[in-house]
């Protein structure tokens, strides 16, 4: 079982008097069961585990009434072995969108408080087709606003990823000091560092990938779980989405590849196919967001705070939410090519995406800018209280756009920037320059 940030979340909110029901949320496969069963297992006497995607007759029990002592006789007459008792009864409600009913029972749990439940779904935010019985049971529930603390859960990021690879907390602890104090990291320490990240392009952060680099060490056991993993988004994509945007929101999805291997990488309707308009495909591409499987990063107006309130909606880049499933969405050997140091045409297109990647698994919002005349920044960030241009450089090279961006204060309002790339830590005036596996570490906001 691998060390997850998650169980930290758990454990503040086990230890809250006033819990609500949690759910956690997050793409499927990244881990959300495993590290829920886990947890129940270490902290509650008794453990009641409801999958309704595998078991539809659960379902069943949430028919009637929601009433807590309704479903606790319910759900022991259909499982003989579950076990209620006050304060030591966890329940775990699993892929729990596909019972719309046991998410309005929440609002109960949270008013009885005898019982713990924590809740997981993959698809929780997505809208797509219903059976006849589905829609009645949608009809039938509603959401239970202020009953319930919803966590957004990542497939494993690049920190998780150090710890499985036995990295340890003081290793990171000396490259915290690294950054904050300037200093260059050791050799040996670096060399090791950019080995993990290279295989973390490859890996990803899904666990059943992981696993099988850690027990196999063999890429193509790595590649045939990643392209499982993407079969099934696919699976997911003709099973939940509405007929009518089936073939839409695989088309989207399969663009993806091509939308990063272009010079320019905002995400273009064009590329999905000829003469295609944003209002055929937008509802497919929020389909898959909604989904946990891509993040958008907004281009801004300017480069300035609120990032977000400067945010070009209609002006986009999309990226993977996990490096290695892109990775293995791309042609035979690139994987290789990648842990070579020899990335041809896609070492832009990999480079920022795991950026993107490292960024929205710390829980940052993806922003970059760009301005005709051809100035353009990978990233914007909030840091330190100011926005910061981070620059990604597969490998050494020129920032360009960064250096008119620090040349001109007075019209771009930038008084530090940060390039990442195949460096080590170092500063030129307002440019710091760090290893591009330690963007992780900027967390201060």
């Amino acid at each position: 079982m691998y060390k997850r940030k998650i169980e930290n979340i758990l454990t503040q909110w086990k230890s809250s008097p006033h819990r609500k029901p949690i759910v956690i949320k997050g793409c499927r496969q990244c881990g959300k069961t495993s590290s829920v069963l886990d947890f129940a297992h270490k902290n509650y006497s008794h453990v009641i585990y409801l999958d309704f995607h595998e078991h539809r007759e659960y379902l069943a029990f949430f028919t009637g009434s929601l009433d807590v002592d309704t479903l606790t006789f319910n759900i022991s007459a259909g499982m003989p072995d579950a076990q209620f008792q006050p304060g030591e009864t966890c329940l775990i409600f699993d892929e729990i969108q596909d019972c719309p009913s046991a998410r309005s029972s929440l609002k109960f749990f949270h008013r009885d408080g005898r019982y713990d439940v924590i809740c997981t779904g993959s698809l929780l935010g997505v809208n797509g087709y219903k059976s006849p019985q589905e829609q009645k049971d949608q009809q039938r529930a509603s959401i239970p606003v202020g009953s319930e603390h919803i966590v957004t859960m990542h497939p494993m990021d690049f920190e998780e990823w150090l710890w499985s690879n036995g990295i340890t907390e003081q290793h990171i602890q000396y490259l915290r000091q690294c950054l904050e104090n300037e200093t260059p990291v050791s050799d040996a320490i670096d060399q090791r560092m950019h080995q993990l990240l290279r295989q973390y392009i490859v890996v990803g952060g899904m666990p059943e990938a992981v696993t099988a680099f850690h027990e196999t060490n063999n890429m193509n056991d790595v590649l045939a779980v990643q392209s499982s993993i993407v079969d099934n988004y696919k699976a997911d994509m003709l099973k939940y989405a509405l007929p009518s945007d089936k073939s839409r929101i695989r088309e989207c999805f399969d663009s993806i590849p091509k939308q990063l291997a272009k010079t320019n990488k905002k995400f273009q309707y064009s590329t999905i196919q000829k003469g295609a308009r944003a209002s055929q495909y937008l509802g497919s591409l929020q389909w898959i967001e909604d989904a946990g499987i891509i993040h958008r990063c907004y281009n801004t107006s300017i480069t300035e705070l609120p990032l977000s309130g400067n945010a070009i909606q209609d002006c986009f880049k999309v990226y993977m939410a996990d490096i290695g499933l892109l990775m293995s969405m791309l042609e035979p050997g690139t994987a290789w090519s990648v842990l070579q140091g020899d990335l041809l045409g896609y070492k832009g297109a990999i480079y920022e995406n795991l950026a993107a990647d490292i960024l929205s698994k710390m829980g940052r919002p993806l922003y970059y800018f760009q301005k005709e005349g051809g100035l353009e920044l990978d990233f914007l960030i909030r840091y330190r209280g100011e926005c910061c241009p981070v620059e990604c450089k597969a490998t050494t090279g020129n920032a360009k756009s960064l250096q008119t961006v620090l040349k001109h204060p007075e019209h771009y309002h930038v008084n530090q920037a940060i390039k990442v790339g195949k460096y080590n830590v170092g500063r030129s005036g307002a440019l710091l320059t760090l290893p591009l596996y330690m963007l992780f570490l900027l967390t201060d906001y």
